[in-house]
């Protein structure tokens, strides 16, 4: 299986297009369809460290490297991000700023409650 094969199976098991995995990688709809298709086989590693990124997979399973299919960071999230921006922000719009911003509080308040409530 290549890196397009299992680029597309993944996408399509998620349940997402084409576009918007594009979206999220900084790519066109084009590019990702030559990705799928073997027409472009060198992807760039942030390309394909974003693809896998939405996905939910590791770049080494995308690259064949790795029997896994997801990504051990994934696993111990929990909840995807697209689940996460929904909870938080009601289905709203959210900016990939925004979030960031979430979520470096959140490891503000991890690392508070780690050291007895005391920053």
């Amino acid at each position: 299986m290549t890196v397009g094969d299992r680029i597309k199976l993944t996408r399509t098991q998620k349940g997402l297009t084409q576009d918007q995995l594009a979206e999220c990688a900084g790519v066109s709809k084009q590019a990702i369809y030559k990705y799928e298709n073997n027409i472009v086989t060198n992807i760039p590693g942030e390309k394909l460290a974003a693809i896998a990124k939405r996905l939910g997979v590791s770049p080494a399973y995308l690259m064949g490297w790795a029997e896994e299919t997801q990504d051990p960071a994934a696993q111990s999230r929990g909840a995807s991000d697209d689940e996460l921006k929904f909870a938080l922000f009601g289905g709203g719009p959210v900016t990939d700023a925004q979030f960031e911003e979430v979520r470096q509080f959140a490891r503000f308040i991890k690392e508070r409650d780690a050291n007895g409530g005391k920053k």
